[in-house]
């Protein structure tokens, strides 16, 4: 069973996220939530995830080396640390919309600590990359894991 809140993504994978915590599958072919384990990362490949685009900063505890393994299972792995709000801006954005252009058809988990920050730069993905409404890309924000960073992602995307 999905964890609580979570969306089961069609498809083959989604047995493989049943224990990611906080999984979400805002659509297309992009999988976001907290920190994978090496298990998911592994059932991740499995499942067709080309990319892993982590927003932890490296201060962040760790206990395994999520580059390594990613990169060992023949994924791109990608850091771009997003530690709080000055991080939401549209270089980061920019920078995550072209590691997911970079995938060419395969998935890509796009994840933080809890899926916070993920919801939170995708939902400015979609504003300033995808040039949705403020309203469209929060809604795609929250469908990606967005909550506490809600009322700053907002009056970024209202250019407040």
């Amino acid at each position: 069973m999905a964890a609580e809140g979570s969306v089961t993504p069609p498809g083959p994978v989604a047995a493989a996220w049943v224990d990611l915590p906080n999984v979400r599958f805002p659509g297309g072919r992009i999988y976001s939530g907290g920190r994978p384990r090496p298990q998911h990362l592994r059932q991740a490949q499995c499942g067709g995830v080309r990319a892993v685009i982590d927003l932890c900063a490296p201060s962040e505890p760790r206990d395994y080396d999520e580059r390594r393994l990613a990169e060992s299972l023949g994924m791109e792995y990608l850091n771009i640390p997003i530690t709080g709000p000055a991080d939401l801006n549209r270089a980061n954005a920019r920078q995550l919309a072209q590691a997911l252009h970079r995938t060419a058809g395969g998935a890509a988990l796009v994840h933080c600590a809890n899926g916070n920050r993920a919801g939170a730069l995708l939902a400015l993905k979609a504003h300033f990359i995808d040039r949705c409404s403020v309203e469209t890309s929060l809604a795609t924000g929250r469908a990606a894991g967005l909550q506490t960073l809600e009322a700053e992602v907002r009056c970024i995307l209202a250019g407040l």
